[in-house]
């Protein structure tokens, strides 16, 4: 049966989910955008108890915790795209019981940072209005020699504007780095500055931003034990990773098949993983048409210095 699109707050309902990801304690958490696509491809405002973050004990399928976000966290046009997790129990600012960071990477203006205690269930934002969360204005990248415009039927062309969007966490967890897809340059901050939600955090926060440079334009992105981030370059159909022991972006792999990398995932046994969502073949950039080509897949390469998945429990 098909269902229309809705963005009712059903806390219990999957509504429109964006990430899954494994925590390091072999736990599987669902980020729910709260949001869904209606056919004439305008995003349907999410309300509260859309947007969540679902615990799953892989064990035995159960939910084991949700995770609401306020409306003052979740706002109705936010769009929750990816998240990481630490589980350390030392982390200051938190109950004991770990926390997700996770993007906001809505295509309608407020990008932010959004932090969650597993302990209490309490979120807050931070860096909302920053240029680092936001897309570049009038930005254009080439897949193939092709311009990505914003192409949907019935609409002039205009330009993707993706917001924070991409998420890795540091090997040992001090430091939280992200991009935005309409954006080249990739940025950090200590996880400290995002835990804090005293009065002050926010100015604290801002101030300690740091820039990285241009290291072209992913969507997913994932760290090893090297404290390498890999993220994908997809004008260079490739995966490269950044190093911050010298500051240097590297390409790691290329392949045709490569173009818009999304998720990411390290292993304990030495690999990396990723999918090619084929974004830049739907109708979002070749309107009234779907380009992408079926089966899917899922890559898969060796990690650098026989590396591993950094474990933060």
């Amino acid at each position: 049966m098909w269902y229309p699109p809705s963005g009712a707050g059903y806390e219990n309902y999957f509504i429109g989910s964006q990430s899954i990801v494994i925590d390091p304690a072999d736990r599987a958490w669902v980020l729910d955008t709260g949001r869904v696509e209606s056919p004439n491809g305008t995003l349907v405002p999410a309300s509260y108890g859309g947007p969540k973050l679902v615990g799953i004990h892989l064990n035995n399928n159960t939910v084991f915790q949700t995770i609401v976000f306020p409306t003052t966290v979740a706002y109705s046009d936010s769009y929750l795209n990816d998240v990481r997790f630490d589980l350390r129990a030392n982390l200051s600012g938190t109950s004991g019981k770990g926390v997700a960071y996770i993007t906001d990477s809505s295509s309608e203006g407020r990008n932010g940072l959004i932090v969650a205690d597993l302990g209490t269930g309490k979120s807050w934002r931070h860096l909302d209005g920053n240029p680092a969360v936001h897309p570049i204005q009038q930005w254009l990248a080439y897949l193939w020699g092709v311009p990505l415009y914003g192409t949907n039927v019935g609409r002039p062309f205009s330009y993707l504007a993706f917001g924070s969007d991409g998420i890795a966490l540091s090997a040992d967890g001090e430091t939280l780095y992200w991009k935005s897809v309409s954006n080249r340059y990739l940025f950090s901050i200590p996880t400290v500055r995002l835990r804090d939600n005293s009065a002050t955090s926010e100015l604290l926060a801002q101030g300690a931003i740091n820039n990285h440079g241009e290291t072209g334009i992913t969507d997913g992105m994932e760290t090893d034990t090297n404290g390498f981030i890999y993220h994908g370059n997809m004008e260079q159909n490739g995966i490269s990773f950044f190093n911050p022991a010298n500051g240097s972006d590297m390409l790691f792999v290329r392949d045709p098949r490569i173009n818009w990398v999304d998720t990411m995932a390290t292993t304990t046994n030495g690999y990396l993983y990723f999918t090619v969502n084929q974004l830049v073949y739907s109708p979002l950039t070749y309107p009234g048409t779907d380009r992408r080509k079926r089966p899917f897949a899922l890559f898969r390469v060796p990690l650098i210095n026989n590396a591993t998945r950094p474990i933060l429990i």
